[in-house]
């Protein structure tokens, strides 16, 4: 950490350097802190400069090569030196980028060092972290190879019987000679059985990239969907004479798209509604640095929600995000800024954005578009700029670059109603849009009801879509204090814009959908004490909340109750507090203590109810048939209650919570057995706080400390609290609902780990996770040979 102009230098001393792994985020190290100068945006976290240096030697098996270094991300302003010649810089700390280390490297030690400068804050509406906190990979190709992101792939026709796939290959001959080759493209499925392949001859001149077009057939092809995401590998094999000299590997799928004023978006042919959440990039705990592993259990919660669409908020991802959403399932929204030309707080890429935008465009193309998830490129969020008439030619100059590199995908830009001072100024951008993306559509008139409608009656031809809505919120918003009308106001109050928003996308078809700010909580953009938004349907510990169960309800077909709040409100005996069920059941019944409150109609037809969409619909107005919630006055009574859901009066499903005893023990459950010691597998730890029967006491707030020993080491601890600005790297934190959580990695070693969590009073836990041998195929430096 901090400064110094010399590092750069192959002559200097770093063995006082602390050794770590990538990727690295500094500032979630850190202590939270109500003056720090990323603000409550930032997360209230360090940041500053920071410096890199890498020392490696290359095998003479790999000399004459083309040796390349491959950045992810690296947040943010960072320089790059090898051997002590400068490589660059790039202001963006989102984009993924490449340096040529070919003509410096040596036969001897070789220095890579980097120097990362997060320092000029604030620069970031939400926390962005500090450093190298994505992959970085040494890419070596013989002089005649595939270029950097060479391939394109597209599916141009598709139907049962046979898909079109087009081809486009970029050779890039860094050699001394012109080179007379072989190109050989090979598809392969998921089981590894060719299905099509195609060889066409080629001529790359010394230091020219040739791009060479290709096209095949692939019989009865299995198709990409959100419910079925086939994937096929395009191997691309140069050959030279009966020599291999380069091969790439390009994960693809087969799939089509629509977007129509009138039916919305279709996939494959088949009309589908984007059940969309925005995400942040933070992994909670471990800050922007996040393991796969992590991502991968986010995904499934929200796969489970019923969620099948992402929008990147507000800029590209991790390449690894990608591949889980297309081995997953999901549509995604590619988002590129947060801002154009114009800030929204001092330093951020405004600063950078005229000299920077269209190549980071170029880069976040090039580097995604293979990837089928990917259905809508957003230029921007809220740009300011579409207050000026420069905004609506930046427009033009974007969108132009978009369909260059990618004509397959249509882009829009996410707009906000306040976003615009002149009306006819925002009416040429949004017009100037192949999709018109709606921030907060319950904002844009005065009626809020009326949401697209209006729109839709003056401009019938624009393609709609709700690129940020409001959530259901998740935290009670009554008092215990207040009479029986003003409970069930403010409790309901939170529910209703998501309730009636859903309600009218669900039964428009021209609403393309919605994407909900936001499906996880997120560090950053939050007031002291509190460090994180609690905006997400779930928590920063990957715990689902009580909204999570209305989108679950409405999104899928599986039987769905869930009753809340819970039940321990000693000392409130005789108030009433306000029961509220979340279902798609046809009807509820609920018990107190086996006494029935009645049964409770769900009116409104969930998405699940196929066919139900048109038939409520009207021609401009919005839908408000019914509150898509059940609730119950109850006056407080210690014991249980309990929800039984009906369809077609047959009972199909229960819910029950009951009041709880006093803490009693803890116990700890980890989400696997086993992890792999390359240093990046993680194993993800809850600890709850029970009672005698072993229900989780959901207000004790106990300290629980945790102890690890063996081969592996504790990331960070969290409770899922926004308000707790405990720092995430010490080992112990009070519970927050009962609950408390912590990440466990690999140091590199096979061997065990063991974690014990212990609370005064209560009875401690632990558990076993092993470590096994890693079986990775990428290699280290240290394992080149």
């Amino acid at each position: 950490m901090g400064d110094d102009s010399t590092a750069s230098k192959t002559t200097y001393n770093d063995n006082a350097w602390r050794q770590l792994n990538l990727p690295h985020d500094w500032s979630i190290e850190g202590e939270f802190k109500k003056d720090a100068p990323t603000t409550g945006q930032g997360g209230y976290l360090p940041t500053g400069i920071g410096w890199y240096r890498k020392q490696f030697t290359l095998p003479a098996s790999v000399r004459g090569k083309q040796i390349r270094i491959q950045f992810d991300g690296v947040y943010m302003n960072s320089e790059v030196w090898i051997n002590g010649h400068y490589l660059g810089k790039r202001p963006n700390g989102y984009i993924s980028f490449v340096y040529d280390l070919t003509p410096y490297l040596t036969k001897g030690n070789n220095i890579l060092a980097v120097r990362v400068d997060n320092s000029e804050q604030p620069n970031s509406r939400w926390y962005s972290g500090s450093g190298i906190y994505r992959h970085v990979w040494l890419n070596i190709a013989n002089p005649v190879h595939i270029a950097q992101w060479g391939t394109y792939i597209t599916t141009p026709k598709v139907d049962s019987a046979a898909a079109t796939v087009s081809i486009k290959t970029k050779i890039e001959n860094s050699g001394k000679n012109i080179s007379y080759a072989t190109l050989v493209s090979t598809i392969v499925d998921e089981k590894g059985n060719e299905v099509a392949k195609n060889e066409v001859q080629f001529t790359v001149n010394t230091n020219e990239i040739n791009e060479i077009a290709q096209s095949v057939q692939v019989n009865s092809p299995a198709i990409w969907s959100v419910n079925s995401p086939h994937l096929y590998t395009l191997k691309s094999t140069i050959i030279s004479g009966k020599k291999i000299i380069d091969e790439f590997q390009s994960t693809f799928g087969i799939r089509t798209l629509e977007y129509s004023n009138i039916n919305g978006f279709s996939l494959n042919g088949k009309r589908i509604k984007m059940n969309g959440v925005c995400l942040h990039h933070d992994g909670g705990l471990v800050g922007a640095a996040v393991p796969i592993k992590i991502w991968e259990t986010r995904l499934k919660l929200l796969k489970d929600m019923g969620c099948n669409a992402i929008r990147t908020s507000h800029n590209p991802v991790a390449p690894e995000f990608l591949d889980l959403c297309d081995k997953m399932g999901f549509l995604v929204m590619d988002e590129a800024f947060d801002v154009w030309e114009t800030k929204k707080v001092t330093n951020d890429y405004h600063l950078y954005f005229d000299e920077w935008w269209q190549r980071d465009v170029i880069g976040q193309i090039h580097r995604d578009r293979n990837h089928p998830s990917i259905v809508l490129w957003s230029a921007g969020n809220e740009i300011p700029d579409q207050t000026k008439d420069k905004g609506v030619e930046l427009l033009k100059n974007i969108l132009t670059v978009y369909h260059a590199e990618d004509p397959t995908r249509p882009v829009t830009t996410a707009n906000d109603d306040i976003a615009a001072d002149s009306g006819q100024t925002k009416l040429a951008f949004m017009e100037g849009e192949d999709i018109v993306g709606y921030n907060y559509a319950n904002r844009w008139h005065e009626r809020r009801e009326l949401y697209y409608s209006l729109d839709h009656n003056d401009h019938p031809n624009w393609k709609m879509i709700g690129t940020e809505s409001g959530p259901i919120r998740n935290v009670p918003a009554y008092s215990l204090g207040m009479d029986k009308s003003m409970v069930k106001a403010n409790y309901t109050s939170g529910m209703i814009d998501a309730e009636q928003l859903w309600e009218f996308v669900a039964v428009h078809d021209y609403v393309i959908g919605d994407f909900m700010w936001t499906g996880i909580d997120y560090l950053g953009e939050a007031r002291w004490p509190g460090k994180s938004s609690s905006s997400g349907q779930i928590s920063t510990i990957n715990l689902p909340k009580d909204g999570y169960y209305f989108y679950q309800s409405q999104w899928t077909d599986k039987p769905v109750l869930h009753l809340f709040p819970h039940w321990n409100w000693q000392g409130h005996e005789g108030q009433i507090i306000p029961v509220v069920a979340y279902t798609n059941c046809d009807t509820v019944e609920l018990f107190v203590n086996g006494k029935s409150y009645g049964i409770k109609v769900q009116e409104f037809p969930h998405q699940g109810h196929s066919g139900a969409w048109n038939k409520y619909a009207k021609p401009y107005v919005g839908v408000t048939t019914a509150d898509l919630h059940l609730s119950w006055d109850v006056a407080y009574e210690p014991g249980t209650i309990k929800a039984v859901g009906r369809k077609n009066g047959k009972q199909v499903i229960v819910d029950e919570i009951q009041t709880t005893g006093k803490a009693v023990a803890l116990r700890v459950s980890a989400d696997t057995s086993a992890i792999s010691a390359d240093s990046k597998d993680v194993a993800l730890v809850h600890v709850d706080i029970i009672d005698a029967q072993g229900n989780i006491v959901p207000d004790a707030d106990n300290l629980v400390s945790f102890t690890i020993s063996g081969t592996g080491k504790i990331l960070g601890v969290d409770n899922g609290d926004p308000r707790d600005d405990t720092a995430f790297k010490q080992t112990s934190r009070k519970a927050f609902n009962g609950r408390v959580y912590t990440v466990v990695q690999a140091d590199g070693k096979p061997g065990g780990i063991n974690l014990t969590v212990q609370a005064e009073g209560l009875k401690p836990a632990s558990v076993t996770i092993n470590v096994q041998q890693s079986n990775t195929a990428v290699m280290a430096f240290e394992d080149l040979k």
